[in-house]
């Protein structure tokens, strides 16, 4: 991904923005992934938000369609923003908003495949060693310490 904050950011050449949401599904002491690239990638479940579709509904949906499985939100985690080029070209301006998810039903056979290569459950040390951007690898640590504060009979709070 190409990033560069030098770049016009309104008019001529600024860049697109997208806004998209996505879920860490946890089940027992392991987490959701996906993997793209023909497994070369592994990644959290997200996708483009659909015309007025919230973000937590876009999390919810996105996860089922990547994953085959279905999750119920338990709080906000951080958000991520970076940029990239599109197609070597169009700049990128990029959001995505991440969810907890508790894992619900569903078998991560069920995915679709012409949006992943593979969905698979992974241990959280594991799940952080296989997630390929740094970017997400803090949205998992973060939620690692939400699920903690929970157990420990903590609020929530937010951990944007």
């Amino acid at each position: 991904m190409d990033a560069d904050a030098s770049l016009p950011v309104k008019g001529p050449g600024a860049p697109r923005r997208d806004h998209s949401a996505g879920g860490l599904v946890v089940r027992d002491s392991e987490v959701l992934l996906i993997s793209t690239l023909g497994g070369r990638r592994w990644q959290l479940p997200k996708g483009h938000l659909e015309p007025g579709e919230t973000p937590e509904q876009a999390a919810v949906r996105e996860v089922r369609e990547e994953t085959g499985v279905t999750g119920r939100i338990l709080a906000p985690l951080p958000a991520i923003e970076y940029r990239y080029r599109e197609r070597g070209r169009l700049l990128v301006d990029k959001r995505v908003d991440f969810f907890l998810l508790a894992y619900e039903e569903g078998n991560e056979l069920d995915f679709d495949p012409r949006e992943v290569y593979r969905a698979a459950w992974f241990p959280w040390d594991e799940a952080l060693s296989r997630i390929t951007f740094e970017n997400e690898r803090r949205v998992v640590r973060a939620a690692r310490k939400l699920l903690n504060r929970l157990a420990a009979g903590e609020p929530a709070g937010e951990e944007r």
